[in-house]
């Protein structure tokens, strides 16, 4: 039997701490307004200054937590590096900032800062065209389309700062110095696209950002941007790709949630995870139906209106999964919605 998960930490630094999981690597957690209401950021001690992965969302309330933390748990030591693992706003929200105030090197991936930076210069005060047509094509309760139609949609402009030009690229089999370690760079996908992983040389420690979580299962998303991405095939293959690094022993840093041990297994739940909803959705969809009406078969629970619009990307990733393998069809109805049917 593999080792089960074990989670060293019961419980999570309070605002503004830190927790010392590791020689030289503190862990701080910063705030999110939402369902899941934090990040994890993990700062690793260099000699000219500190490496911080990920940062958080700019908001003035993070900008007020971090620069108490400078000045207490990191010792008024200056930030000579930020890592951005993925282009999500609470890993690259701050990013900017500590670029432009500290003076700080970005390093990420070249997808993750494209990424970033696109959708930082790309305001919208309502949905555009392409969004509503992928509402449509989703099947989206009429009722809740027109209401969210005539608002301003999310924009990264709210809560990512300005990202200055220039950065530092990593990318798959690179090797990286932080926090007195070399680490080796291994690029996941499916939850976000180039999605940096770090796995020490020196001791058993793994960065995984979102990639490697343990009590949750990342968000595979399709949005208008790319309406016919596969990230479950995507996300399927990373993990495959990955599991031939884990060890049991391996103290994984996650982005959100605790820090654990216990990978492999990890790496089996995170694949069966997703095969197990693909077989659910092909029985479910032996009768036609939209995206919408798959997320019962999906999440096995009720979804809010909080939840509503990662349920439905992830519904479509499921469905879109599943016709470019072939197991399922699809045709548009009267009312423009993708209506989804097994194949066979």
């Amino acid at each position: 039997m593999a080792a089960p998960l074990s989670f060293p930490w019961e419980t999570p630094p309070d605002e503004g701490e830190a927790v010392e999981v590791a020689p030289g690597v503190l862990w701080i957690r910063m705030p999110l307004p939402m369902k899941l209401d934090h990040v994890n950021v993990f700062a690793f001690d260099d000699p000219e200054g500190w490496t911080i992965v990920d940062t958080g969302f700019d908001s003035k309330r993070s900008r007020a937590i971090w620069e108490s933390i400078l000045s207490g748990p990191l010792g008024g030591k200056p930030v000579a590096r930020v890592i951005v693992t993925h282009h999500h706003p609470d890993h690259v929200g701050l990013a900017g900032y500590f670029q432009r105030h500290h003076g700080a090197e970005l390093v990420t991936t070249r997808t993750a800062w494209l990424m970033a930076r696109m959708l930082r210069l790309d305001e919208q005060e309502r949905p555009v065209d392409e969004t509503l047509a992928f509402w449509r094509s989703a099947g989206m309760d009429q009722a809740l389309y027109e209401k969210r139609k005539e608002e301003r949609p999310f924009n990264f402009a709210d809560i990512v700062s300005e990202l200055p030009l220039g950065f530092t690229r990593i990318k798959e089999g690179d090797t990286i110095t932080f926090g007195g370690r070399t680490w080796d760079v291994w690029i996941g996908n499916g939850h976000a696209p180039e999605h940096a992983t770090f796995w020490s040389r020196d001791d058993a420690l793994v960065h995984g950002g979102d990639q490697l979580l343990a009590t949750i299962s990342p968000n595979l998303g399709v949005y208008a941007t790319e309406p016919e991405a596969d990230p479950v095939g995507e996300w399927l293959e990373s993990c495959e790709r990955l599991k031939q690094y884990a060890r049991p022993e391996q103290l994984v840093l996650p982005g959100h949630k605790l820090p654990y041990t216990g990978l492999p297994t990890r790496m089996r739940q995170l694949i069966e995870n997703h095969h197990s909803a693909l077989r659910r959705l092909a029985t479910f969809i032996e009768e036609p139906r939209t995206a919408v009406e798959c997320f019962p078969a999906i999440f096995k629970r009720k979804i809010g209106d909080a939840e509503y619009g990662l349920a439905l990307v992830e519904a479509l990733a499921h469905l879109n999964h599943l016709y470019q393998i072939g197991q399922a069809t699809r045709e548009r109805g009267a009312d423009d919605a993708w209506i989804w049917q097994r194949k066979g």
